[in-house]
């Protein structure tokens, strides 16, 4: 089984934020694919479905931690175990205040790019090996970067924020067939 984890913050006060579009991401697929989040394991809300590969089925788990963005990790961690998932199972959904608004990169294992719900994870699982679709939130010079990332995106960079979760949505279906190198040479993010 697959762990597909969006990363973000529990409660209607960070419901629109940009550090929420792990979430988005996962409600968008959820959609998709007729799921909803009615199960709650551990820390986080859960939805399991399957996705018919071409010659397989592939079961996942869509999780949203519930944890807040800096302890993602113990909710990743307990249910990795509790399944017993292996990391190369697990792909981490988050956004990237590196990547320009609009943009999606996929990376195969890393550091945390100072992002903290990945430090986590990292922390918790004792290891960065594992699948990663980040999403391009861009950043602000003016602002510092927690109150950038615990804000809404502005009017104008609505659309674009909403073309990248579609286009991460179609990513996901790759991603679960462990078809990483041609997601990434599809959607020219190598």
């Amino acid at each position: 089984m697959k762990l597909v984890v969006g990363l973000g913050n529990p409660g209607p006060q960070y419901e629109t934020t940009k550090h929420n579009v792990g979430f988005w991401v996962l409600d968008a697929f959820a959609d998709q694919t007729h799921l909803t989040f009615s199960g709650k394991k551990g820390d986080a809300l859960t939805s399991r479905g399957q996705w018919q590969a071409s010659n397989s089925a592939v079961d996942f788990m869509l999780v949203k931690p519930q944890t807040f963005m800096n302890r993602s990790g113990y909710s990743v961690r307990s249910l990795l175990h509790y399944y017993k998932i292996p990391l190369s199972d697990l792909i981490l959904i988050y956004d990237d205040v590196d990547l320009d608004i609009g943009r999606v990169r996929i990376k195969k294992q890393g550091g945390t790019g100072g992002h903290r719900g990945v430090a986590s994870v990292i922390q918790e699982v004792g290891s960065n090996q594992f699948v990663r679709l980040k999403i391009g939130v861009g950043k602000d010079p003016r602002m510092n970067t927690a109150d950038y990332v615990l804000s809404p995106f502005h009017q104008e960079d609505q659309e674009k924020i909403s073309e990248v979760v579609t286009q991460a949505v179609t990513l996901l279906p790759l991603l679960l067939e462990d078809k990483i190198t041609e997601a990434m040479n599809r959607y020219h993010l190598a």
